[in-house]
């Protein structure tokens, strides 16, 4: 079974970039460490001050459970007033390459 993607946009308000990081940086750890199903979860930012959120589960039953996490309602309630607009796309990953040494 090939990995489960998860591509998510948030647009955040002005001036709520400060908080939101802090619960979205602690959402992505937590992720990782706590949901075997994560592989992995990174977060990046736009020069224009989106957050986009590159996430890899094992298929798409982990990304379920990802969204019943208590730590994900967490982040969501906290967050939720600081996001302007949010995109999620949801993907298979065509052409897995692990990462060599080197």
């Amino acid at each position: 079974m090939k990995p489960y993607v998860i591509i998510v946009e948030f647009t955040i308000k002005p001036g709520g970039m400060p908080q939101f990081m802090p619960l979205m940086l602690e959402n992505a750890e937590r992720s990782l460490r706590d949901e075997p199903g994560c592989r992995r979860f990174d977060v990046l930012t736009g020069e224009d001050g989106r957050v986009i959120l590159y996430e890899i589960y094992d298929d798409e039953a982990a990304f379920a459970a990802h969204c019943k996490a208590p730590h994900f309602h967490r982040f969501d309630e906290a967050s939720r007033p600081l996001v302007a607009s949010k995109r999620v796309e949801r993907c298979t990953l065509f052409n897995y390459v692990p990462a060599t040494a080197g």
